[in-house]
């Protein structure tokens, strides 16, 4: 009796890691300058379904983290976009672009790297 209990636990929980497997890891290009870019790229990116995201300064890319289940790489580019920073498939929000601070604004020439 122990061995079939032993048997059915193990079959669940084979079923559950297999289920997991939705978890998928990807870069998008992402300008930017500064620290506090970096914290708006990575709070904007912190929408449902994303695990972890850390955007590199040096790569002008953000790493994420996400359940593909529960959210697109497009909605997250879009999430992105809308705080004012480029990706490599939507333009930024012109309106969230020229709100942003001068430090952060990465088409012009005069950037002020913190």
């Amino acid at each position: 009796m122990k061995t079939i209990i032993i048997i059915l636990i193990s079959f669940i929980f084979s079923l559950k890691i297999q289920a997991q497997t939705t978890v998928t890891t990807s870069t998008i290009s992402v300008k930017g300058n500064c620290d506090e870019c970096k914290e708006r790229i990575e709070n904007a990116a912190d929408i449902k379904g994303v695990k972890n995201a850390v955007w590199d300064e040096h790569k002008q890319a953000i790493t994420v983290t996400y359940d593909a289940k529960k959210v697109t790489l497009e909605q997250i580019e879009k999430a992105i976009a809308k705080s004012g920073h480029e990706t490599s498939t939507q333009k930024a929000d012109v309106k969230a672009y020229n709100g942003l601070p001068s430090c952060c604004k990465y088409q012009s020439t005069d950037c002020k790297k913190k």
